[in-house]
């Protein structure tokens, strides 16, 4: 059996067991409240600072559901919604953040194929994350290496594990540099 743990929220935390039966039966999704979990933490860089994840999104309700999702993951966030504000924020301080959620069309000179680009100039292992309801066949083109596309719509638990799965990985390539 596969199990995955997520914390989604302050109070609730959500396992999906996910057991495969026979090949004539269907996948079953079984899913699991435990109540146990009453506090959410932020999550820290190893000299103690608090890691900034950047958000490039131009529909509002969208943003604010990200925002949502990545202050329950434990992280900070700044958002923005247009890659031009986004370019800008890299450029002042790009130190200040450990990854980017962009969508890919936005209002404004650049994109967000053209922000990841950016961000990577400044930091060449900055995990990025994009997001697009109709510009996933560009990603191969267009899109920086070891990034993640999520189709819209998603499931909160996909950006999350995106997210996690990219530092763990970008940490993991800096160790020894």
């Amino acid at each position: 059996m596969l199990y995955l743990s997520i914390i989604v929220s302050k109070r609730i935390r959500r396992r999906w067991r996910l057991r495969a039966e026979s090949s004539r039966l269907p996948m079953q999704d079984v899913l699991m409240v435990d109540d146990s979990a009453e506090t959410s933490q932020k999550i820290i860089s190893a000299d103690g600072s608090k890691l900034f994840v950047l958000i490039a999104e131009d529909e509002p309700l969208i943003q604010a559901n990200l925002e949502d999702v990545v202050a329950e993951a434990g992280f900070e966030h700044f958002s923005v919604s247009n890659a031009d504000d986004a370019i800008r924020a890299l450029e002042e301080d790009s130190a200040r953040f450990c990854a980017l959620i962009t969508d890919v069309r936005m209002p404004g000179e650049a994109d967000g194929w053209d922000l990841a680009r950016r961000a990577r100039e400044l930091q060449p292992l900055m995990p990025v994350i994009y997001m697009t309801g109709d510009s996933a066949k560009e990603w191969a083109a267009q899109g920086v290496p070891n990034s993640v596309l999520l189709q819209k719509p998603f499931v909160h638990a996909q950006l999350v594990t995106a997210l996690t799965t990219l530092l763990n990985g970008a940490a993991t390539s800096s160790i020894g540099q």
